[in-house]
């Protein structure tokens, strides 16, 4: 059975940085993509960055140049290294990824106070 499990959430104030990681399991299950999306209160759920599983990336304009996107194949583990947060960065994060189907975790909030 595929899991999704993210951390690394907060609270922090404009212009700081949060890392969030998300490890999928079994560990020995190969994705072809994974990534994060993420959703506003009373938005819908836009995509923020994916990274295919050699490493190319690709991110939503509106964070280019701010998040890095990475991935641990070993691990199967993808990052999301978020830098310069705004308040309009606030959501919730969903890590998924997609193998024959698409999957995702539970979510994990991030609170960018003004």
């Amino acid at each position: 059975q595929v899991q999704l499990v993210e951390s690394g959430g907060g609270l922090v104030q404009a212009g700081g940085s949060l890392r969030l990681s998300c490890a999928a399991s079994p560990r020995g299950f190969r994705f072809d993509i994974m990534g994060w999306y993420r959703q506003a209160p009373g938005k819908q759920r836009e995509l923020v960055a994916g990274v295919s599983s050699s490493g190319t990336p690709n991110y939503a304009d509106s964070v280019k140049s701010r998040f890095t996107i990475s991935r641990d194949n070993a691990e199967n583990t993808v990052y999301l290294q978020m830098n310069s947060l705004k308040p309009e960065d606030t959501a919730v994060y969903y890590c998924y990824a997609r193998e024959l189907g698409d999957y995702w975790g539970r979510g994990t909030q991030v609170t960018v106070s003004s």
